[in-house]
């Protein structure tokens, strides 16, 4: 399940009003929250459903706004009570489950998979807890089900405000194929032309492209625009919990990252993190993971298996720079983070005819001197001056 609240910052600056006396509610009116004046210049960070009938969008200026409606009224944004509302709601959810990932300050996926023999059907489930929002918080949300994260996040954006519906696999081509391509969740504005440039203009279009006619133009995320037009997603709910038999650390920057390449020295101080705990502990990861937050919150993931399990150093990290390739479409980083799963207490490999079986026991020997060296002398005796503050969240 995908849930969304319905234009949150203004659903909850009319409780926030409501609550200190303010005879109206301004999810009935022409309203939008304005944000800061001088810092924002003015632009328009949430709207009502009336003014969102007047054409007024987010992002556009006040100035632009007030064209529109003459009778625009503006209010604030306070952030601080944004994130009380926001704790007030995954705390409800949590009641149910803890399998939540949280995606944005106003959004979360659920797995209902687990506590479905808990709770019976989705559907009932998802109108229960809309209710139950509703009630005891006094906002609505859209809910989306689905087989997987893609499809319910497209299906709790079909229609608005303060409704259900549904994507699964068998209903795909009929809910999901007529929609524009813009409409394609992980699709940038950026990329639509150029789609558009090549005769793809619905998701359908985009489902039936040839892959390697698309790599021209998009690279390696060809392959992964065309599987998300399919509503392929393998992706897992990413829970605040780590789950069993992993180790992760992560860590917030100082600043918000917007190329790859800055990424990459903090991905290495990370890697080699975790990897030096691995080897002292005498475990091998089978399977690397990476998690990115943007400046609004939301969570990216995505890992994948090796085919032999590790405890290197070098291999995790580039495990890690192929699937930040894969999963970042640009968007400004305030956090990242690497989990290694599946850990096992032996080592067991395929080892081809090919294999330098020598020089992988040179590099096991080199990476356990190292360890010893910076256990005696300090992790800054061999480290890239460019990650020395790297600070790590562990949890394992």
């Amino acid at each position: 399940m995908h849930i969304d609240v319905n234009n949150a910052f203004l659903s909850w600056t009319a409780i926030q009003l409501l609550q200190q006396g303010y005879k109206l509610d301004i999810r009935t009116t022409y309203a939008v929250i304005g944000g800061d004046e001088e810092k924002r210049r003015g632009i328009v960070l949430a709207k009502s459903t009336l003014a969102k009938k007047i054409g007024i969008q987010t992002a556009e200026t006040l100035y632009s706004a007030r064209k529109k409606c003459p009778n625009l009224k503006i209010y604030k944004g306070d952030y601080h009570w944004y994130t009380k509302m926001s704790l007030n709601l995954f705390t409800l959810i949590k009641r149910y489950t803890p399998d939540i990932e949280q995606f944005s300050i106003d959004e979360c996926f659920l797995d209902y998979t687990p506590v479905q023999k808990l709770y019976g059907n989705p559907l009932e489930f998802a109108e229960k807890l809309q209710k139950e929002i509703y009630t005891t918080l006094g906002f609505t949300v859209n809910i989306g089900l689905a087989n997987n994260k893609l499809c319910a996040k497209m299906a709790s954006d079909f229609e608005k405000p303060n409704k259900i519906h549904t994507l699964y696999d068998n209903e795909i081509e009929q809910k999901m194929f007529p929609l524009p391509v813009g409409d394609l969740f992980g699709i940038g504005k950026k990329t639509v032309p150029k789609l558009n440039e090549l005769g793809i203009f619905l998701i359908k279009d985009l489902s039936n492209a040839n892959p390697e006619y698309l790599y021209k133009y998009f690279k390696n995320q060809a392959i992964d625009m065309i599987k998300k037009a399919k509503g392929i997603d393998n992706s897992e709910v990413i829970s605040i919990k780590t789950p069993p038999h992993s180790i992760s650390n992560s860590t917030t920057l100082e600043k918000n990252i917007v190329q790859k390449e800055e990424l990459y020295p903090i991905v290495y101080a990370i890697a080699e993190n975790i990897c030096i705990e691995l080897r002292h502990k005498n475990k091998y990861a089978q399977v690397v993971a990476v998690i990115l937050k943007d400046k609004n919150f939301k969570v990216y993931s995505h890992q994948q298996k090796l085919e032999n399990a590790t405890n290197n150093t070098h291999i995790v990290y580039n495990t890690c720079l192929n699937l930040i390739k894969e999963m970042w479409l640009g968007e400004p980083i305030r956090l990242v983070g690497v989990r290694l799963d599946n850990l096992k207490d032996y080592l067991v490999e395929q080892i081809s005819l090919f294999d330098k079986v020598e020089e992988k026991d040179k590099v096991t020997t080199l990476d356990k001197t190292l360890d010893t060296l910076k256990a005696r002398y300090g992790n800054q005796i061999f480290i890239n001056p460019n990650i020395k503050n790297v600070e790590f969240k562990k949890k394992n």
